[in-house]
């Protein structure tokens, strides 16, 4: 697998602690803006357990996505955004060039 989580033989993304979450820094935050965003993580997957006949692939799909799901989804984009001091309503394009941004300053690479 290739350091971005693709596999070689095939071409499927692939996730993993490694890979994909803690890449970038978590914030400087209050304890109220971390118990919030652990709170709606924690939502996250005891609405995925409402649904136990369901796949990932299912229970993501842009168009049949539980709407259940997506509030907790979009509960935890927002207290997330809130904990990196970015606007809720910034775009995807815009979060992730900050995140980027205060990584490179955080190792020095600015």
């Amino acid at each position: 697998m290739d350091a971005g989580g693709r596999r070689t033989f095939k071409e499927r993304l692939s996730h993993s602690q490694d890979n994909v979450y803690n890449n970038f820094p978590w914030p400087e935050t209050t304890e109220a803006q971390r118990a919030k965003s652990e709170r709606t993580a924690r939502e996250i997957l005891e609405v995925r357990k409402r649904y136990p006949q369901s796949s990932l692939a299912d229970l993501y799909d842009e168009i049949a996505m539980p709407y259940d799901l997506r509030q907790a989804h979009r509960a935890n984009d927002a207290a997330v955004m809130r904990a990196y001091g970015f606007e809720v309503s910034l775009s995807e394009s815009e979060c992730v060039k900050r995140l980027l941004e205060r990584y490179k300053k955080l190792t020095g690479q600015d």
